[in-house]
């Protein structure tokens, strides 16, 4: 256990749904409820603490079903999943603001939460007030809470705030106050839920950054819960995927988050798509969409490209009424819906001209050791565009989606997951003199 700071073992939690309140439509029946409403009080708060051996009852919800795992001390965890997972429930668990129906859980060293906006201040108090009861609470002396207070006070940017009682203050103030109150008196585990949403973007950035600099430090441990993949992949190296209040998934980021963001597209991996009926194909009058599909260089059909590979987007298109000016574009957005790349049609022989009627296939060919590994949709979209008349002939987003695999060392010795969208093979020169200048 020396190296642990968390250690969680067969965690459970259950709730039971609360009864629905009965409606009285009379005064008297509205009376009779009255006086009974001691008696089945009584009743409905007994049935709601009860629960039989077998766990089967309809109105029992599992938040947390069986969960173990163990955090190294120095270590960021992330926590991922869908709305209503359990997340909050692990961290109110840990915080020891929620008890556990069964298991245990274990932590080694002092514990800041930043969980629900106000959580752990006292509303009537001020902000000052506030940083030395949290200070307090975490087992600091009132010497060191002021060696920290101008730097809590200066991150937060709440200084001609400071003396105003919590209860006035905005979510967003709450929040920046909180953040910089669990950051700043430097306790052994930080606990973060989605909290830093509430604040703005500029405010989101210096959250992000401070977390890298306690992380950098080596010594403190942090669990991260949020619905930010981009932040997880910054932050966290191992993230824990929780589902239906199960760990489902427990590994490197880029391994689980790709895996989450893959269960929660609307379509599986598809490199193709096909319309066999004209009419009710995507498009209009002068325009249909008939099929699109992923290829590799040398033509075959694919949804799963190397990084280091060459590959196309193939559009086959059915011009309806001749004389027609329009272009074809390709949009390609990475799994956090950033875009990633754009390109028209350029082709001398239809750029900018008229076309007849008949069936054209436009291919669009992307570079090998361009694109970063990970998941990648297709826009598709065909319109008429110039200075004085703009035309959308039709537009469908995720007609494809796809995966880039890693190629492996193709970056020297250096590979796997990149920061940024793009992770281009360039070419770099150095130069060696044996001389040593001044």
């Amino acid at each position: 256990m020396s190296d642990i700071a968390i250690q969680v073992r067969n965690l459970s939690k259950r709730y039971r749904i609360g009864l629905k309140e009965e409606l009285n439509d009379t005064f008297v029946s509205s009376m009779v409820s009255w006086a009974k409403a001691p008696f089945v009080n009584f009743r409905q708060l007994k049935k709601l603490t009860k629960f039989s051996d077998n766990g089967q009852e309809s109105d029992i919800i599992w938040a947390l079903n069986d969960v173990s795992f163990d955090v190294k001390k120095g270590e960021v965890l992330g926590i991922i999943g869908s709305n209503g997972a359990g997340k909050s429930t692990l961290l109110k668990i840990l915080s020891r603001i929620t008890e556990p129906t069964s298991g245990s859980c274990r932590i080694n060293g002092r514990v800041a939460s930043l969980l629900e906006v106000g959580t752990g201040f006292h509303s009537e108090l001020s902000g000052r007030e506030n940083i030395y009861l949290n200070g307090t609470i975490l087992g600091m002396s009132k010497k060191e809470i002021a060696e920290k207070f101008d730097e809590i006070v200066d991150f937060s940017g709440i200084e001609r705030f400071i003396d105003t009682p919590v209860k006035r203050y905005s979510s967003g103030m709450s929040v920046r106050l909180a953040f910089a109150v669990a950051a700043f008196l430097e306790p052994e585990v930080l606990l973060v839920d989605e909290v830093l949403a509430v604040g703005d973007v500029t405010f989101q950035k210096k959250c992000l950054g401070k977390i890298k600099d306690i992380v950098g430090g080596g010594n403190r441990t942090v669990l991260f819960v949020s619905h930010n993949m981009t932040a997880i992949q910054k932050l966290c190296q191992r993230t824990v995927l929780i589902e239906d209040g199960k760990i489902s998934l427990d590994g490197d980021t880029a391994t689980v988050v790709d895996s989450y963001l893959m269960r929660n597209m609307s379509v599986e991996l598809a490199g193709k798509r096909y319309w066999d009926d004209m009419s009710t194909a995507p498009g209009n009058d002068v325009v249909r969409l008939r099929a699109v599909r992923l290829i590799l260089e040398e033509g075959n059909p694919t949804n799963v490209v190397r990084s280091d590979q060459k590959f196309g987007i193939e559009i086959e298109f059915v011009t309806l009424t001749a004389g027609k000016v329009f272009n074809v574009g390709v949009h390609l957005f990475d799994k956090h819906d950033v875009q990633i790349l754009t390109s028209a049609d350029n082709n001398d022989l239809w750029h900018d001209r008229p076309r007849p009627e008949g069936t054209f296939k436009s291919t669009c060919y992307i570079p090998a050791n361009l694109l970063a590994p990970g998941i990648v949709t297709a826009q598709i979209q065909i319109k008429k565009m110039s200075l004085q008349y703009n035309r959308l002939h039709f537009r469908i987003p995720r007609v494809l989606t796809f995966h880039i695999s890693d190629a492996g060392n193709v970056q020297g010795n250096i590979y796997g997951e990149f920061m940024g969208v793009v992770r281009p093979l360039l070419r770099w020169t150095t130069d060696y003199d044996t001389e040593i200048k001044a």
